[in-house]
């Protein structure tokens, strides 16, 4: 392959290929050259031009295949508009010769094709400089057209198009030849051909006026002849034809009219011409006068589809703005078309037109139309439907029958009403709660019109209307409890009317179904409501016979609608609806002979569909209450359900009796107990499977039915990927919804609401807008065949074997049409049952059955009927699946493999070759594995026969099954399946797009074959590559969209498996051009690989796409939106036209993908984008784009570029198309990317949120960017979003605001020090959250906003207590609610909404109390006076101040605390009830809690869930400093006057004693957060688990507490076993410091109790000395006993801890072999103060025990202390000691002094613990090679603390007193003087210890070596300060010996002290020069002798006189000291000022 790539053709490497490959090269070699021509030297082009050409034209006449001469005429043409164009006519002539030419053989035939694409390239690329040459050449291909074949044909009009597109106007002398040769080609057998000249005819209507004046009636008769027996490409071209030139006839372009004088046609006549097609089709206008009078011959559902189509196009090529200004001529026009009879022949039929009407609207309203203008489009469909309404009340009250033509204009205005109410849904669903203005405003009374319509006489109109106000309710559910209630009101009114009993009961029903959409719910008293509203229908409906039917009717579909609302309502009324159930059916089989006997039509009617009525309201309960679904209620449903099946055996009988008319009845009882038998378990009604399998039988296999009904669901069951052959691709294109009309099977897409009623609360299927249930007949068969799934696997053998050979002699019977219709349900139902027994892993059956099924499955395979063939090869793989043996799986195999080698015809190659696939695919690699080579031979065979494309698309697409099942056991067969798929790619046709797909599914699969291997750079995978990227080259210059569809998916393969080697430069750029495609296939693709490319490469792709921008900029024929918003803008604009679920889906995670990588580099440009979506609100205006701010660079680009263009709905720059302003859906989606935004930056830099830093960084680089600079923008954008009319983007606007005060509210503003920068934004915030607080504010909205409140109150931003107030008072308001109670009167949503708003007041107010107590108590903590605020003392009550008074926060929440402890108590009392267990549910109250009713207690406990933890904390503050509320009663005369006087007070006291009070509250407390802490769930968040450990720590602060828990020590066992295993669970450091703190607070509390006891115990035995041994734990015995000792508890946890952070502390980890010894590292903080707070506690706990007990755990203590100091003991840079190492010695004093040790009774075990632990310290401080970085100080702290506290126990124990002395020697000798320093200071504290036993040996042995240290140090005196102060500290130890020496040896310790000293002092010229230290020691030594002196004069004397030169030295000195005071004293009075900043430093300085 890399020889092709030269500029020329490298023609000695063609010539070495093979014959094969040679195409391939040629072709690589083209795209090399596409490539490179347009980036090429223009000279190096034009030398070697002449070669070129030559090579070129060769080619021409080579035969080349489609691709390859699309892409050569591309290359000659640009080579010429390139080089030079001397010979391009010679090459124009060359070509117009072989068009010209006679040859019409098959191989001649490419050379032509070539010859007619190089026409059409030259001319689109050079159009008029080829000058007058093109009248020639036109008529040339004319000429040419004429006598083509097909593939001809489709290419000559392809390169006419192009010849027009590059002349323009010039050809105009050639038009209107072109247009009558074209026209006649419209109706062209091939489909290809009509969208040539579809295609053609589009180009020649820009310029040829005639077109769309004159000819204007011709064209629009010829589209609608060409769409007849069209395809869906034909039908999209054609339409596309029609509406551009309709639209051009209205509104022509202003080049052509300026040209010629023309006639516009108006708007009526425009809409006239395209009814015709849409009501007469193309029959053509003269034969319809005779016709029209008969009444005759209907429109072809084609036309009628595409005309639909055709309008769409008109409306969306005129623009938005257009169809605002019209739309009432529009809405009227369209609803006319529906209400015309020739619309609406069949009921079918009308269904059909309302589906097409339906589908014009929503397409043109939904897309083009802003939500301002869709608001004033909605009030016009309103006021059409009530011009309808009043004309058909006209009717209706006409009584004397006058009006006779009336009648039929009520049948046709049902059909208007239904399509316009739809609409009106749609639109108001799509608006959702920006539609409020439309329904508030009462001009329009959209609600009355809407509720008017429920009298309408006709069924389909009343269930519309229902629908209608089921999406109102759901778009603004406020209107939900009110329009229910209106309803339920209106019923009871009218209940004589039948109409209004049907119309009122539709509409409670739609508002029931539509209440799961609400989070908000209703009321729970409108379910008893309904309830006894369906009673009294059912109860009266006998009393009168004209309501019988409507009221029987009614009752049971309410019923069946209250199902919907689940088990929590339901459950109170199932008794009752037993009950109901029960009574509809007779109740023994005597009854059910009589009634038969009974009843004359009428009754029966009445009693059928009441039974139906029924079974269908149990259905709903089945599928929306599973949970009710016990035992005992399924079998007392079983009654009535085996009653309606005995009865369905009786109904024929009936039928003969009493007519036919009772046969839907029937139906419908049939197709209601089917829906319901098959959601049961089938084991309940297996006594019933035979007459059951009876009636299903019959039913699908049309026994009694005479019309050729078939079912619907043999596409669902077949299997996806088998589309394209089914052509069920269909379903997944935006023109779905009519393209279902023309689908083969009955009935198809004729959905409607009137075919059944119950669906209008059922849940909408997904994808689809409306629900639309198919026509009874074929529902029934659908519900039989799943039933029929469902039974089977349950059914014996012999049965399966009469079953299946029954239906083989059905399909013998049956004869043509009917066969087929037979034969589809029965396979149908075979793939049911197929499926059921795959899912249930059951088997087929014996041999018999086998052999029946298989002779039933392979009879299809030679079906002519494709789609008969389809499933029979899906049942057969599913057969080989369900009997999975090999030889039945050989046996299959191999008579398809025989077949195909005899079989000629396509039919059977077809069926086949699909059979091998589906067997492969179903049965695995593994299990068809020895078949493989022959299946793959037979289809390789099969898909190079070019005779019958239909066998090469089966043929491929099994081979692409095959190669997707076997996985790598194909890899063998990989190079020559991709050779014959190139092949191929590069020879079939391009109209042959069902190929083409196939060939795009084999290269998938093949490319996953393959896989990673990809990557590899082997001569083998190179070639492959090479070859899967070649392939997809050709696919993507494809003109289908699936195809290219298929080339992108293929690139997304490739590109997941060997990213480097796919090229984002060409493949971005194209995707970018399919996201504005047409084709949803195409679109979804390409969003589906940009969102896979942006996982990684998220800023290649966003600058690849703003690339081809620019080049956009430069060449208008690329059809582009990507302007400066680039890539994002566009994914964002497609937000809002995009309506597909996957795609959209598609789109926010490419966006987040874009988001995460890029938005914290780019922040400003993703924050304009997000604010520019954000800013458009509702009120900006319909269609018309909203200018955005720019910034003042851009004011040049404005000129160049339309702001318009970001979110262009259509691509083109037309100022009639302005672009939609973002919809509110895409709003939200901003909003929450802002708060990801916020989030990113978190994560990546702390700068973002330091305006300080922020400001330098920006100074320094310019181009950074940070978020603080944004902060305005922030705001703003919460503020737009949290303020806006959509509910859910006021959600996402609170919690972005939310994110911004926590983010933001610390970061201090530069400017004004003390103050943050949110303070500016007061107002902002306060502004955001006042209407969240007004009274219509949905619930959640209103608990969002109390967060937000409580946040920002806590964030401490304001400090101003009358700014706080704003936001503080929207709180207090919210609790007045609250205090309101239960029963408030006017209930909008669910009761648990109320809770969920209440509990988020409390919650709010909670998190400010524990706020506000914190700070109080900081305040507390801190000196008296506050330093900060100087001189302002005096005005402390003024608020300007900075500092806070100390109580400020807490001042707010005050007043309020009396009421709000009780509401928190109550809340936690409910949490308390809702947390037990379902065995426990007795114990909860029958009327509900403080806040939540019985209804509604499983969504409470969400609400309580997330809320308790902040109130827990909260309560125990209050508790904690109210000593648990004893002081409540003074507390109200203390605290400041109080706002509310009257409240009773603290609630419970009156009643209870304080102790019971006290006891309660803590067994509520301790009770919750137990309960908690035992399982928090992993959703938790870790603020709930702190806030429950905070709440626990402050409550044990309290002395109450304290004894409530050390009374009952099990409770204190509890507590810490509940705490070790969340330690298990939770990792964060802060939960396991909370965690101790808790602990630690337990531990106290049992001392003190202890202590009070030993205390009362003492006093009781005054004279007993032992009395006290056996208080504490352990008693006499010393045994802990695990489960009741709260010691023990205690150890296990915090061995955890230490285990965890210190794990070399765990003996068993030394030992085991894997284990290599860790150096001792330095912890991170949070671990060190975790082991630091843990060895602490550990030091307490001995004092817990009695004597024996401690002596049982201080082994352990004490090990574990030394240990974390051996570990822990590091040495640290400024030589601080690290904290778990102050903590361990200050462990080690605490026990040491404890006074247990001095219990006579432990002496000896005591003294062995001390030796032994002093003996390890001693150990672990032995220097050792492997620890350099031993801290011996501490080491040494601890041994000292040892020899002072314990000395009795260690005094004459000689080894350790040489260890002691070794480390002490050690640390004297050692290098750093820091060491030597604190060495000193460690022996002077062992020199003066009181037991002169203990001091005397380490006096002996030590004093020596520090006299000769000290004597040394005058050879090298000390250099840095440090070594100075170890002089210093060594001088003081012997200063101390002196000290301690007796009179008569001092002067021998003199003698050793005062010459060192004097040995210190510098010689007087010496000072000056001397450095600082020096100098210091120097100062030292003189002061220290002149102090001395005086001590000791007479030893001085002796001392000084034996040595002369010590006197001179010293005399010198002091001389020269009196000096230097005396110049001090004069300089320091001239300059006053100390300078003391180094200590300051030292404060400050952190570091």
């Amino acid at each position: 392959m890399e020889l092709a790539h030269s500029l020329l053709l490298n023609e000695d490497a063609l010539a070495q290929i093979t014959e094969a490959k040679r195409p391939v090269f040629i072709f690589e070699w083209l795209r090399f050259l596409d490539k490179v021509l347009v980036a090429a030297n223009k000279v190096d082009v034009k030398e070697k031009q002449k070669k070129l050409v030559e090579q070129l034209t060769g080619l021409i006449s080579s035969a080349p295949g489609p691709p390859t001469r699309k892409l050569l005429a591309k290359n000659l043409a640009t080579l010429y508009s390139i080089g030079d164009t001397f010979t391009v006519f010679q090459t124009l002539d060359k070509c117009n010769e072989i068009i010209k030419s006679k040859d019409d053989t098959p191989a001649y035939l490419p050379t032509k094709l070539a010859a007619v694409a190089c026409v059409g390239a030259f001319y689109e690329k050079m159009g008029r400089m080829l000058g007058s040459s093109f009248p020639d050449t036109i008529n040339n291909l004319l000429k040419a057209l004429k006598s083509a074949e097909s593939q001809g044909r489709g290419e000559i009009l392809l390169s006419l198009q192009k010849v027009l597109s590059g002349l323009g106007g010039a050809a105009a002398s050639c038009h209107r030849d072109i247009y009558k040769n074209a026209r006649s080609l419209l109706t062209d057998r091939s489909m290809a051909v009509r969208c040539s000249v579809a295609k053609c005819l589009l180009e020649l209507q820009n310029e040829a006026v005639f077109m769309w004046t004159t000819e204007l009636e011709n064209m629009a008769t010829l589209c609608f002849k060409a769409l007849e027996g069209s395809n869906y490409g034909v039908r999209v071209a054609v339409a596309k034809l029609l509406g551009t030139v309709m639209a051009t006839a209205l509104m022509p372009k202003q080049a052509a009219v300026m040209r010629q004088n023309v006639k516009r046609a108006t708007l009526e006549e425009v809409l006239e011409l395209m009814a015709t097609g849409f009501l007469r089709g193309g029959s053509g206008f003269l034969k319809s006068g005779g016709e029209m009078l008969k009444g005759g011959g209907s429109v072809s559902r084609e036309v009628r589809v595409g005309v639909t189509q055709a309008y769409v196009v008109f409306v969306t090529t005129l623009g938005g703005q257009w169809l605002e200004r019209n739309f009432a001529t529009f809405l009227s026009h369209v609803l006319d078309l529906v209400s015309h009879p020739r619309a609406t022949q069949t009921h079918v039929e009308a269904v059909y037109s309302r589906r097409c009407v339906s589908f014009m609207l929503r397409a043109t309203l939904g897309g083009l139309l802003g939500e301002k203008a869709q608001i004033a489009a909605g009030k016009e469909i309103c006021q059409a439907i009530s011009k309808q309404m009043r004309a058909v009340e006209a009717v209706v009250n006409d009584i004397s029958g006058e009006n006779k033509a009336g009648a039929a204009d009520v049948s046709a205005s049902q059909h208007v009403m239904v399509c316009a109410l739809k609409e009106l849904g749609s639109l108001v669903q799509s608006l959702s709660a920006t539609a409020s203005p439309l329904i508030q405003e009462p001009s329009i009374g959209l609600l009355e019109t809407v509720t008017s319509v429920l009298l309408h006489p006709s069924m389909a109109a009343r269930l519309a209307a229902a629908w209608c106000l089921r999406c109102v309710a759901v778009a603004l559910p406020y209107q939900l409890t009110p329009l229910l209630d209106r309803c339920a009101e209106t019923i009871n009114n009218l209940k004589s009317s039948p109409e209004a009993v049907s119309g009122y009961s539709f509409a409670m029903a739609a508002l029931l179904g539509g209440v799961h959409q609400c989070p908000l719910g209703i009321p729970h008293s409108k379910g008893k409501l309904v309830v006894s509203i369906a009673e009294d229908l059912l109860r009266t409906a006998a009393q009168n016979s004209r309501l019988s039917l409507q009221r029987t009717q009614a009752g049971w579909l309410l019923l069946g609608a209250l199902m919907t609302l689940g088990p929590s309502l339901v459950r109170y009324h199932l008794p009752k609806m037993l009950l109901l159930w029960r009574n509809v059916f007779p109740r023994s089989q005597k009854e059910l002979e009589a009634e038969k006997a009974r009843g004359d039509s009428f009754t029966w009617q009445v009693t059928l569909e009441g039974r139906a009525g029924a079974l269908c309201a149990m259905r709903s309960f089945v599928a929306h209450c599973p949970e009710l679904l016990t035992e005992d209620v399924i079998r007392r449903l079983m009654t009535p359900i085996e009653c309606a099946m005995t009865m369905m055996s009786h109904v024929p009988a009936i039928i003969k009796v009493h007519g036919a008319h009772l046969k839907a009845s029937a139906a419908m009882v049939r197709l209601r107990l089917y829906d319901i038998l098959a959601l049961l378990p089938p084991k309940t009604y297996e006594g019933s499977f035979n007459a059951l399998l009876r009636e299903l039988v019959a039913e699908f296999t049309l026994t009694d039915n005479s019309s050729n009904t078939t079912t619907s669901l043999l596409r669902s069951l077949c299997h996806y990927d088998d589309s394209v052959l089914m052509g069920s691709w269909l379903q997944e294109t935006d023109h779905k919804s009519i393209e279902d009309q023309l689908q083969p099977n009955s009935a198809s897409g004729s959905g409607a609401l009137e075919h059944d009623p119950s669906s209008i609360y059922l849940r909408v299927p997904v994808g689809e807008a409306i629900p639309g249930p198919l026509p009874l007949g074929v529902s029934v068969i659908d519900a039989s065949v799943a039933l029929f799934g469902v039974v089977f696997p349950h059914v014996s053998f012999k049965h399966r074997l009469q079953m299946l050979d029954h239906f083989a002699e059905c399909i013998k019977q049956a004869k043509g049409v009917r066969q087929q219709a037979v034969q589809l349900n029965i396979f149908t139902a075979v793939l049911s049952a197929l499926k059921g027994l795959a899912e249930n892993k059951s088997t087929l059956g014996p041999e018999e059955v086998r052999k029946s099924a298989l002779a039933l499955v392979m009879g299809a395979l030679d079906n002519p009927n494709p789609i008969l063939r389809c499933a029979a090869g899906e049942a057969l793989g599913r057969m080989a699946q369900v009997v999975g043996e090999a030889t039945f799986i050989a046996r299959m195999a191999q008579t398809s493999f025989d077949k195909l080698k005899s079989a000629r015809d396509v039919v059977s190659r077809t069926g086949h070759s699909l059979a091998l696939g589906c067997l492969h695919r179903y049965v695995g690699g593994i299990g068809s594995g020895q078949h493989l080579k022959t299946s793959v031979s037979i289809l390789l065979a099969l898909a190079q026969d070019g005779s019958s494309h239909e066998v090469q698309t089966w043929a491929l697409h099994s081979l692409a099954l095959i190669v997707d099942s076997s996985g790598p056991m194909y890899r063998g067969y990989v190079e020559p399946t991709l050779s014959l798929v190139l092949t191929l790619l590069l020879t079939v046709p391009p109209s042959h797009t069902e190929v083409h797909q196939c060939l795009g599914r084999c290269l998938g699969a093949l490319i996953t074959t393959v896989g990673p291997e990809l990557q590899g750079n082997g001569a083998t995978i190179s070639t492959i590559r090479s070859s899967c990227l070649v392939g997809c080259a050709i696919m993507q210059d494809h003109s289908d969209s699936l195809v290219q569809a298929a080339a992108i998916s293929c690139l997304q393969q490739l590109h997941m498996f060997a990213p480097r080697h796919v090229n984002l430069s060409s493949l971005v750029p194209c995707l970018c051009v399919h996201l504005c495609s047409s084709h949803l296939l195409l679109r979804r693709a390409a969003v589906a690989c940009l969102r896979q490319l942006a996982q990684r490469e998220a800023a290649e792709v966003c600058e690849y796409a703003m690339s081809l921008a620019k080049r956009a900029g430069d060449n208008t024929s690329i059809n582009l939106n990507i302007t400066e918003t680039g890539l994002e803008g566009v994914l964002f604009g497609m937000l809002d036209r995009e309506t597909d679920r996957k795609l959209c889906s598609d789109i926010h995670d490419t966006l987040g993908h874009m988001l995460s990588s890029l938005a914290v580099e780019k922040l400003s440009h993703w924050l304009k984008l997000c604010k520019d979506v954000l800013a458009a609100t509702t009120d900006v205006g319909g269609a018309v784009a909203f200018e955005v701010e720019k910034d003042e660079e851009d004011s040049e680009k404005k000129d160049e570029m339309d702001d318009d263009t970001m979110f262009t709905g259509l691509g083109e720059d037309d100022k009639s198309k302005p672009s939609v302003a973002p919809r509110w859906v895409t709003r939200v989606f901003a909003a929450d990317c802002l708060c990801r935004i916020i989030l990113l930056c978190e994560n990546a830099d702390k700068t973002h949120f330091d305006l300080a830093a922020a400001r330098s960084a920006q100074a320094k680089n310019p181009k950074g960017d940070l978020l603080v600079l944004h902060l305005s923008d922030l705001i703003r954008m919460a503020f737009m979003a949290a303020t806006d009319h959509s509910n859910q983007l006021r959600m996402a606007g609170l919690q972005a605001l939310e994110d911004i005060i926590k983010k933001f509210a610390s970061v201090p503003e530069p400017e004004f020090p003390g103050h943050v920068i949110l303070e500016q934004y007061q107002a902002n915030v306060g502004a955001a959250l006042r209407p969240a607080f007004s009274p219509d504010t949905p619930s959640d909205i209103t608990a969002k906003a109390c967060q937000v409140c409580s946040t920002w109150i806590g964030s401490g931003v304001v400090s101003d207590l009358n700014d706080l107030r704003r936001v503080h008072n929207l709180l207090v308001s919210s609790l007045d609610k609250v205090q309101a109670g239960k029963g408030s009167s006017s209930q909008l949503y669910s009761e648990s909404a109320t809770t969920m708003e209440k509990l988020a007041v409390l919650k709010a107010w909670a998190e400010v109390y524990v706020v506000a107590m914190k700070i109080k108590k900081e305040a507390e903590s801190k000196p008296a006076k506050p330093v900060r605020s100087g001189d302002d003392d005096e005005d402390e009550d003024d608020l300007g101040v900075d500092v806070l008074p100390p109580d400020s926060l807490i001042t707010l929440v005050q007043p309020e605390l009396p009421s709000l402890s009780r509401l928190w108590l109550a809340m936690l009392r409910d949490y308390a009830l809702l947390t037990l267990p379902a065995e426990f549910s007795s114990q909860l109250p029958p009327d509900g809690g403080a806040f939540y009713t019985p209804e509604t207690i499983d969504t409470a406990r969400l609400h309580y869930r997330s809320s308790w933890a902040p109130v827990l904390h909260a309560v125990a503050l209050w508790l904690h400093s109210t000593g648990f509320g004893a002081d409540e009663d003074q507390e109200e005369v203390s605290s400041p006057p109080s706002k509310v006087p009257g409240l009773p007070q603290g609630g419970s006291t009156t009643t209870k004693t304080f102790e019971e009070s006290v006891k309660d509250r803590m067994h509520l407390m301790l009770g919750v957060s137990i309960e908690f802490l035992c399982f928090p769930r992993p959703e938790e968040p870790i603020e709930h688990v702190m806030s429950c450990l905070q709440a626990l720590c402050t409550l044990l602060e309290s002395p109450c507490a304290k004894t409530h828990i050390a009374e009952d020590q099990l409770l204190a066992v509890e507590l810490s076993n509940v705490l070790h295993r969340l330690l298990l669970t939770r990792d964060p450091p802060a939960v396991q410091l909370q965690v101790t703190a808790v602990v630690q607070e337990t531990i106290r509390a049992a001392q003190d109790h202890l202590q009070r006891q030993r205390t009362n115990k003492g006093k009781e035995e005054e004279g007993e000395k032992d009395s006290q041994q056996g208080l504490g734990e352990g008693g006499d015995t010393g045994e802990l006993i695990p489960g009741k000792s709260l010691v023990f508890a205690a150890m296990e946890l915090l061995v955890f801890i230490l285990v965890r952070h210190l794990p070399q502390l765990n003996t068993r980890v030394k030992e085991s072999p894997s284990h290599v010894p860790l150096r001792p590292q330095r912890l991170p903080e949070e671990s060190a103060r975790l082991v630091a707070n843990t060895v602490s506690i550990l030091a307490e706990l001995p004092s817990l025990c009695s004597p024996a007990g401690s002596m049982t755990i201080l082994p352990t203590v004490l090990f574990l202390i030394t240990g974390v100091l051996r570990e822990t003991a590091v040495k640290t840079t400024d030589n601080s000691v690290p904290v778990p190492v102050s903590a361990a010695l200050q462990g080690i004093k605490t026990i040491i002094t404890s006074p247990l040790t001095r219990v006579e009774s432990m002496q000896t075990q005591w003294t062995s613990l001390v030796r032994s632990s002093l003996a390890s310290v001693l150990e672990y401080s032995q220097p050792d090679e492997s620890r350099p970085d031993m801290d011996e100080v501490s080491m040494l702290t601890a041994i000292t603390l040892f020899l002072l506290s314990a000395s009795n126990e260690l005094v004459g124990v000689t080894v350790l007193q040489k260890g002691c002395m070794d480390r002490f020697r050690n640390a004297l000798n050692s290098s750093d003087p820091w060491v030597q320093a604190r060495c000193y200071q460690l022996l002077l504290s062992v020199f003066q210890h009181s037991s002169r036993a203990l001091s005397t040996p380490y006096i002996h042995t030590l004093a020596p070596l520090m006299v000769e240290k000290l004597k040394a140090v005058e050879r090298s005196r000390p250099g840095t300060t440090a070594e100075l102060q170890a002089v210093q500290e060594g001088i003081r130890v012997l200063e101390n010996l002196v000290g301690m020496g007796e009179e008569q040896n001092r002067v021998q310790l003199l003698a050793l002290l005062v010459p060192t000293l004097v040995s210190y002092l510098l010689d007087e010229n010496a000072i000056s020069s001397a450095p600082q230290v020096s100098k210091g020691l120097h100062d030292f030594a003189l002061q220290n002798l002149m102090r001395i002196g005086p001590l000791y004069p007479a030893a001085f004397k002796i001392v000084i006189g034996a040595a002369p030169e010590l006197k001179t030295r010293l005399e010198s000195a002091i001389r020269a000291n009196q000096a230097s005071s005396k110049a001090k004293a004069a300089a320091r009075q001239a300059q006053p000022t100390v300078q003391a900043a180094p200590t300051i430093k030292l404060k400050t300085s952190f570091f």
